[in-house]
């Protein structure tokens, strides 16, 4: 039993130092494009330029092909991957963080802290709870589904005010719930595979560092969101 806790431990502590290595990825990068003077290449005119796009749906279908391809690479091209994916993300957020830089630069931290205790509490949850999530899958999907919708939609016609606020709220109750959620797959999944096969174990907890990574990026997002536009 002791043993069997040790190693779950083990596969726990590789996902989170993965995670939160992307996560600090994505701060470098931000930060190398704001002081490297990348950030007048993400615009054009009055709005986005198409490298800002290219950028943005190109990380999306990338994560997607990673989830995808995840169990048929080896878990450091996989790890590698990660990595790049935190590089992308943290060049599409940087107009947002810009934007908190010059109207509210403390924002930026309060969201941090924010998404960090939120993230932390629904793993918690996820990883302890006796309850069943599974039958949360589908509707996490399909609100996750909307909101990517919603945001393409926005590029075309901008959201009021009001409105925005009400997605904000939304994408924070879909990805902490997503946190939770996925927590408990991992717990689950591990616990299937028992002691044997250290490189699917691997190869899942890279994917697994994936999902909360964008579920923790998605919560900082809309916090800072929420906080820009206070």
């Amino acid at each position: 039993m002791t043993k069997a806790v040790n190693t779950m431990d083990m596969y726990l502590k590789k996902i989170f130092a993965l995670m939160f290595g992307a996560v600090g990825v994505t701060a470098v990068a931000t930060y190398m494009t704001i002081w490297g003077g990348g950030l007048p290449y993400l615009f054009s005119g009055n709005g986005f330029s198409v490298l800002y796009y290219v950028l943005l749906f190109g990380g999306l279908a990338f994560s997607i092909w990673a989830q995808v391809r995840a169990f048929s690479m080896k878990p450091a091209v996989a790890a590698l991957m990660l990595m790049l994916y935190a590089i992308i993300i943290g060049v599409t957020i940087t107009p947002l963080v810009a934007v908190s830089l010059a109207v509210h630069p403390a924002a930026i931290l309060y969201s941090f802290v924010l998404a960090a205790l939120m993230f932390a509490c629904m793993a918690l949850f996820g990883y302890k709870t006796v309850k069943n999530l599974s039958f949360l899958g589908i509707f996490l999907f399909m609100g996750m589904i909307g909101l990517i919708l919603v945001g393409i939609a926005s590029m075309i016609w901008p959201l009021g005010s009001t409105f925005s606020t009400i997605v904000c709220f939304i994408g924070l109750l879909v990805f902490a719930l997503f946190t939770a959620y996925d927590m408990q797959n991992l717990k689950n999944a591990y616990n299937t595979l028992g002691n044997n096969d250290e490189n699917t174990k691997n190869q899942l907890a890279v994917l697994g560092a994936l999902h909360l990574y964008i579920s923790f990026i998605a919560m900082f997002q809309y916090l800072l969101s929420l906080f820009n536009r206070n």
